[in-house]
This record gives C-alpha cells, sequence and structure tokens, in this order.
C-alpha cells in the first residue's frame, strides 16, 4: 500500500540506522540458522522500542503492538513481525516489518500504517463515521454467529476440515486517491504511483477464517462480518493453488534422499528440515482420498530403493506400483530442489526458515487438475490430472512451496493486488527452483539458465503453460501492465504484471515493438533493459518478501521495498537499483529511467531473445549496440565460453537436442582507443519439447527453405514487409492483392504409440480489407494419403487479422497409428491483399 506521508518521513521503510552492505558482500548473504522465539520480556522489551517511535510520530498511547511472528534474517540478525493494535484490538492489514541485531537494536522498519484516523474523535462524513465512536466498541454479534453466518453464506451443508476462527479486530476499509500530480490525468494514463491508498473509515469486525469441504470441492473463504450488523464487508478466497534412484516423469533419473528401515525404504527425508508432521521431509499417497477433504493418508514404502516408471499415471491403476510411484518422485524431486535452493542460495531453511518439515500428499481425488498448498498443514496436495498431466512437475512443486514461505513470512492477503503479489512470488519461486533442479540442483546461485518462464508447461496436455511470465496477456486474461482496475482479477491474473517485473529484472527486454518482450512503457535509454540475472533478481525479490512485504502490500508498495532491498545488497545508484527501477516503469508502476552508460560508452540497445526450436532448426540470435566510436565488432558466447568464427552481430546455428539450455550472449566493442566494450543479457535456447515429446515436424520453422515441404514453397523465404515469429524466415501465404490459391504441405507420422499428439503453429494475418466479410482464406486440414480431409482443423480469413503472431493449438491425437498430411491453404481474392504468415509448425507426440 501507499502510506500518507503525514505519518512517516519520506519513505515507507523507515529510516533508521541501517548495516552497511556492499556488492561484493551482497552474494556472500545468506540468511542465518533458525532462531528461537523471543521471550515474553524479549518481546516486551521490543514493543517498547516500537511504541517510542510511534510517540515520535505523534501517537497516542492507546497504540500498541502484537508481535505477530519471527524467522531470521541475514545472519546476525532477527525479522519480527509486529501487529499494530489500537486499545488492544488488532487493526487489519496494519503493520510491522522489523529487523534487529544480536543485540536487540533496531536495524529497520518497514511499515503498513493505517492508524492514521483512530486518534481522531468520532464525527459522521457522508453518512458515515470517520472512526469508532467509543460507543461502538462492543459487538452485538457473538463469535459464534459470526462464523455461523459465513458458513451459512459459503457452505451451508459443508464440513469443517479446519476448526473456523473469528477474531474481533479494527478493520480499516480503505479507497484510492490520487495523488496531487496526478488529478488531471485520464484514467488510462495513470501509473500505480499515481495512486495512494487510504483509509475512508473503520468498522468494528469479526475476521472470520472458514476451511470447509463442500459438494466435492474444497470451500476456502476469508470474510470480514461487521460485528454490529452482521453485514459482509469483505470476502475472498483462500485456497491457494496452481492450477535412493527414482525414474521421474519429467526429469529422468533423479537422486532422491530416501531413509530405509530394515528391509523396507520409505519416502521420508530426514536430512531436510526437523519435526512437522513426520519428522522430516515426506511424501505420502492420498491415494484418491477425496478433494472434498483430502486425508494424506502414509508415507510412500518400498523393497527395493528405485522408485517410479517416469510414467504418466495410468487412471485406475495402483498407486503404489511403480506407475503409482512416479507422481511421488516427482513430489520428491521437486521438494528437495526447493529446500536446496533456498537453503544452499539463500540460507533460508525450509518454508518458514526455522527449518520446519513439511511434505507432500501425490495421487488426491481421481483424475484432479489441480494442486494447491494447505496453511493448516503447512503441506502441499496435488492431483493426478485428466485435462493436465500429474501436477508434480518442478515448477509447479516449487509454486505452491512458494506459497508456504508467503504464510510465514509477509503472508500477503489472498486478494486484489496484494493477491496477485502472493501469486507472482510463488510463480517466481517456481522458476529459480527449475532453473537450480536443471542445473543439478547444487551450488549457491540461481544459474541464468534452465528455467523457461512458463508456469506449468511440462504437465500441459495442449503444449500450452498456465502462464507466461514475459508476457502474461499471452493466456488470454492476464494483463501485461499495472491499471486501476487491477485489483479487481482473479490472483492467477493480477500476478502477471509483477511476473512480467520479473522477468525484465532478471533477463531484460527487447527494444522491436513486435517482440514478446517489448514495453511501450520503457521510454528512457536504452529502449531495450538490460537484467541483471537470475541471481541476483531472486535475492532482491526474496529479501524484499521476507524483510519489508507486509500483508497488505500493493503494486506501489513493492517497488519501493524491491528498490530498497536492491540499495541494500548492492548500493544506491547501482546497476541493479537501476534494473529494478526500469522494471518495475516496464509495468507502468513508476517512471522509467536511463541506464546511462559511461559518457562516450557502448550500451545495448537490442538484447539476444530466448529462442525455441526444434532439433534440426536453425536458431539465431542478434544483438544491437549504440554509442561509442562505429564499427562495432562482436563476439558471442556459449555457456561463458568464446564461440569460435561467430564475429557478427546475429549468430546462428543447427540446433541439435544436446543444445537444449545452452545461453548466448555477446560482447559488442567500439573501434575507439582504449576501446569501449558493452555484454549483452542472457538468452536461452530451447531444443524440442518438455516431457520427453518427440517431433514429427521437418523444419517446421522453414529455416532449412521448403526442406519437408510440398506444394507452393515459394512462400517460404525471408521477405521484406514481412517477419519471422523465430529465426529468419516464414511462410508468407497470400499477400498478393490478386486472385491467388497457394498451398504448402507435410506428411507425418503419429505412431500408434503415442499418448498425445500436439499440433501447434504461429500464425500472423493482416490485410487491407476494410469491410468485416471473409474474402480471404486459409484453411487448415488434416488429410489421409489420398489427398481426402479428415478434419478441418480451422479456417481463419482477413476478419481474424491481428498485429502479431498467435500461437494456435490442435490436439491430433484421434490420428494416433496414420501418416497424415498437414495442409495450409490460402485462397486470395481479386483485390485487398490478406497476408496469412504461418511459421513455427510442430507436432509433439509424447
Amino acid at each position: 500500500m501507499t502510506l500518507r506521508k503525514t505519518l512517516l518521513a519520506a519513505s515507507i521503510v523507515a529510516a533508521l540506522p541501517m548495516m552497511a552492505s556492499n556488492a561484493a558482500q551482497a552474494a556472500a548473504q545468506l540468511m542465518s540458522a533458525p532462531v528461537a522465539q523471543a521471550s515474553p520480556q524479549e518481546s516486551a522489551g521490543l514493543v517498547a522500542k516500537l511504541a517510542a517511535l510511534d510517540n515520535q510520530r505523534g501517537l497516542s498511547a492507546d497504540h500498541s503492538f502484537r508481535i505477530a511472528s519471527q524467522h531470521p534474517g541475514v545472519i546476525g540478525e532477527k525479522i519480527t513481525r509486529a501487529n499494530h493494535t489500537y486499545k488492544g484490538l488488532r487493526v487489519f492489514g496494519s503493520e510491522s516489518v522489523v529487523v534487529t541485531n544480536d543485540a536487540g537494536d533496531i536495524v529497520s522498519e518497514s511499515v503498513a500504517d493505517r492508524r492514521a484516523k483512530l486518534d481522531a474523535p468520532a464525527a459522521s462524513a457522508g453518512g458515515r463515521t470517520s472512526t469508532i465512536a467509543q460507543a461502538d466498541w462492543t459487538p452485538t454479534l457473538s463469535t459464534t454467529d459470526a462464523i455461523a453466518q459465513v458458513v451459512k453464506a459459503v457452505a451451508p451443508t459443508g464440513t469443517h476440515r479446519w476448526e473456523p476462527k473469528a477474531e474481533l479486530l479494527i478493520y480499516p476499509v480503505m479507497k484510492s486517491v490520487r495523488v496531487a500530480s496526478a488529478l488531471n490525468k485520464s484514467e488510462s494514463a495513470l501509473n500505480a504511483t499515481d495512486l495512494e491508498e487510504v483509509v475512508d473509515h473503520y468498522e468494528l469486525a469479526y475476521y472470520v477464517q472458514t476451511r470447509m469441504a463442500d459438494k466435492g470441492k474444497l470451500v476456502y473463504f476469508d470474510t470480514m462480518v461487521n460485528a454490529k450488523t452482521g453485514a459482509v464487508i469483505a470476502q475472498w478466497k483462500a485456497l491457494q493453488t496452481v492450477v535412493g534412484t527414482g525414474n521421474s516423469q519429467y526429469n529422468g533419473a533423479v537422486p532422491i534422499q530416501t531413509s530405509q528401515s530394515g528391509s523396507t525404504y520409505k519416502m521420508l527425508d530426514s536430512t531436510r528440515g526437523t519435526g512437522g508432521t513426520y519428522g522430516g521431509m515426506a511424501i505420502t499417497n492420498a491415494n484418491h482420498s477425496s478433494a472434498n477433504n483430502p486425508n494424506a493418508g502414509s508415507i510412500y514404502t518400498n523393497t527395493t530403493n528405485t522408485w517410479g516408471d517416469g510414467q504418466q499415471y495410468i487412471n485406475g491403476g495402483s498407486t503404489t506400483n511403480a506407475n503409482g510411484q512416479t507422481a511421488a518422485v516427482n513430489a520428491l524431486w521437486g521438494l528437495m530442489n526447493t529446500y536446496d535452493a533456498l537453503k544452499n542460495v539463500l540460507g533460508w531453511q525450509s518454508l518458514d526458515g526455522n527449518n520446519t518439515a513439511t511434505y507432500i500428499a501425490a495421487h488426491v481425488d481421481t483424475q484432479y487438475d489441480n494442486a494447491f498448498f494447505e496453511p493448516g498443514c503447512k503441506c502441499m496436495y496435488i492431483g493426478d490430472g485428466s485435462s493436465f498431466y500429474s501436477l508434480g512437475s518442478i515448477d509447479v512443486i516449487g509454486h505452491e512451496m512458494s506459497h508456504g514461505v508467503t504464510d510465514a513470512t509477509s503472508n500477503l492477503t489472498y486478494s486484489g493486488e496484494s493477491g496477485g503479489l502472493n501469486e507472482s512470488n510463488s510463480d517466481i519461486g517456481g522458476e529459480m527452483v527449475e532453473a537450480y533442479a536443471r542445473n543439478g540442483g547444487t551450488g549457491n546461485v540461481i544459474p541464468a539458465s534452465g528455467n523457461d518462464w512458463m508456469m506449468g508447461k511440462e504437465i500441459s496436455k495442449s503444449g500450452q503453460p498456465l502462464r507466461w511470465m514475459y508476457k502474461p496477456s499471452k493466456d488470454g486474461g492476464s494483463p501485461d501492465a499495472w491499471s486501476s482496475t487491477i485489483k479487481n482479477l482473479d490472483v492467477h491474473y493480477s500476478s502477471g504484471p509483477n511476473n512480467r517485473m520479473f522477468y525484465f529484472l532478471s533477463q531484460g527486454s527487447n527494444a522491436s515493438s513486435s517482440s514478446d518482450y517489448y514495453s511501450k512503457y520503457l521510454v528512457k535509454s536504452p529502449a531495450a533493459m538490460t537484467g541483471i540475472g537470475n541471481d541476483k533478481a531472486f535475492r532482491i525479490w526474496f529479501k524484499a518478501l521476507t524483510t519489508k512485504f507486509t500483508s497488505s502490500t500493493n503494486y506501489a508498495d513493492a517497488r519501493t521495498k524491491v528498490l530498497a532491498s536492491a540499495t541494500e545488497l548492492y548500493g544506491a545508484g547501482s546497476k541493479e537499483v537501476i534494473a529494478v527501477t526500469r522494471a518495475y516503469a516496464a509495468i507502468n508502476v513508476g517512471a522509467d529511467v536511463d541506464e546511462a552508460p559511461a559518457p562516450g560508452g557502448v550500451s545495448i540497445t537490442t538484447q539476444p531473445a530466448n529462442v525455441t526450436v526444434a532439433a534440426g532448426a536453425t536458431a539465431s540470435f542478434s544483438v544491437g549496440a549504440t554509442g561509442g566510436t562505429a564499427p562495432y565488432s562482436y563476439k558471442w558466447y556459449r555457456n561463458g565460453a568464446a564461440i569460435s568464427g561467430a564475429t557478427s552481430a546475429t549468430y546462428s546455428l543447427t540446433a541439435q537436442t544436446a543444445d537444449n539450455g545452452a545461453v548466448f550472449n555477446a560482447v559488442v566493442s567500439d573501434s575507439s582507443s582504449p576501446v569501449k566494450t558493452a555484454t549483452s543479457g542472457n538468452a536461452t535456447l530451447t531444443v524440442g519439447s518438455g516431457g520427453g515429446g518427440t517431433e514429427r515436424v521437418t523444419n517446421g520453422g522453414f529455416e532449412s527453405g521448403a526442406t519437408g515441404w510440398s506444394g507452393t514453397t515459394g512462400v517460404i523465404g525471408n521477405y521484406s514487409g514481412q517477419t519471422a515469429y523465430e529465426g529468419s524466415k516464414f511462410a508468407w501465404l497470400g499477400g498478393n492483392g490478386t486472385t491467388a490459391s497457394e498451398t504448402i504441405t507435410q506428411a507425418v507420422t503419429i505412431p500408434s504409440t503415442a499418448t498425445s499428439a500436439t499440433l501447434t503453429f504461429a500464425l500472423h494475418i493482416d490485410t487491407a480489407e476494410t469491410d468485416p466479410t471473409a474474402y480471404d482464406k486459409l484453411v487448415v486440414t488434416v488429410k489421409n494419403s489420398a489427398g481426402s480431409v479428415l478434419s478441418t482443423l480451422a479456417t481463419y480469413s482477413n476478419v481474424n487479422a491481428a498485429s502479431g503472431y498467435q500461437v494456435r493449438t490442435f490436439n491430433l491425437s484421434a490420428y494416433k497409428g496414420q501418416t497424415v498430411t498437414l495442409s495450409f491453404a490460402m485462397t486470395e481474392d481479386s483485390s485487398l491483399q490478406t497476408s496469412f504468415v504461418v511459421d513455427k509448425v510442430s507436432l509433439i507426440t509424447q
């Protein structure tokens, strides 16, 4: 939230004495070992120090604090979260995050303050009281009445999975107001920093938490009920979802840590975490226990220490044989890597920082299409999937476990902008765990590559991920940037802009307006911002989450606190601070700034972009630069090693399976003396598809010209007037403006053993037609060997014209065991061109 500056000084992060840190120290900063909870005397001492600060701010003695939680900070520090109280009642969403040193001194205090009007006398304002009148401090409803009222509304026939809770508190009803400089801006021109959240009025309320099961599903709600009238003030969903040797489904043969008791092996990892339900990290078999009220079941056991068959669970089969064990292997591998990434890189132990063990229950319900984190047990449940494959991919596990970190620290309220940030933190955690695991799951840094920046791609049967972090709007529902209406979206959509911010912070952006990595809000120099890599980006984000975010943090507040974390880690004015500023500016949160290269220096204007191609296709990376003295020279690097002969602005290679995950970057040098240089960001090459699929289309990216294709192959090439989806070549059907017919085809074989067959292609349509009538068409069909049409997959026309490419997806599983012909047939009428540009045709079988 954005705070009134009458209550605090200029910053939301209080300007208290800070421990010095610099860029050289930042990478070595680790969280300390689990902390002992403060004694009553220590808590009282901290509350007294905070009360003294409140006194300096002019708050009355009616204000105090209630210690909520404690967890480790960096070595030598402890982090305490303290709720604000007034006359003994908690003020919802108003809190302080306090960092103290070993001597108990306050190092910093991050504040979300919603107490501004509580000391003012009650007065009528627009028909409502601006504060709670003294006579209204006594509730009319009882705790039991409040709970019963909520239960009747949300699940009258349900059962309680966890005992309901109701807390009497003061609920500040907030409103957004414009800052003075934005009073005359149009709604569409607003930036997140143009608004601030202020208290409209207060209500005495019960905060009711119900965790119920009803009609085959979990019904989790948090509800604010007026304690005088029983009216519902606010309500939001509270279920946090994503949507030996073990043979895992997504990672091949992986080492997993198990325990042995006599001749029996158990999926209990006693080396990671202590206490909890099982005394270590564990995987249990829910054995199709209903998602209505899932039972975790017992820990997986086996007579050997080799587990799983690496295949998707066969519905209706055993949950304990090799096929049934695979979901458990997925879960344990994900849990181990989540634990190791946090501990080895950040020093953070388990989900709560205090090394409390957790567990994952596999095989929830039958063909259950979700995974969720359960705060009551600090554990996770995963389903086998129906529309999805088993929901135990490494990024989904990292996502749900990151909900546990949020639950233990900032506890971001799961609605509005704070709910979006809650979901985004889990997506960030999932991607960083994926990068760590894909690079061997060892070391003390998050590797620069290895993750795909797509949440849940491996579990998708259609090949389409749940979310694209680099361009959230590709899912059709998530925005790419902040707007004043974002708080009204489901949290899985309002997470989008922050996901994009983190991608830009790590990987940088692209200056081309047709790129998925472009932001119109980056208006300073260079147009393509420079990223700082996964490791630094994650350290900055995690520090903000654990030491500065409060439950009510919104986008503008997150920017302020992430900037503060970057400053503490890497120094004021550092390239890391500039990168945070630009990354948030890229999503319409705060203003953009110049990266300000040294006078006369060289800077990167076009960053190399990530490339995904099929094996055998050409992958191309390009870089652009400005400044210094032309001409420039170029040197390309692969995984940090110089590539012999790669001395042009563009580097291309024929991608092979072994190239999957390779990271490329370039160093640009000018012709001055002494030579000035600039280093680009990293770009990752992805070859083939995840989940062990096989590409059946030859030369689907057209980089080898007409190879593999038949028909009007003259449409294939690199022509001015159109651009490729990736690489340099494409198939340009149409665009003639006269009567024409053009067709390209390719025969493909789909094995009878395939469990899935997914066709995708990228299509761009532009037209000179203005009449909303389908004059020019592209028909995509599947034909048999005799040329007869088996199925018309889609018909596109000039009416479907749109900027950029759209990726189209179709299920061809019906043609297993057949050789079929894919056909793209265009017809154009006598006037006004329509172009159908096809690229990256892919048919993946599993």
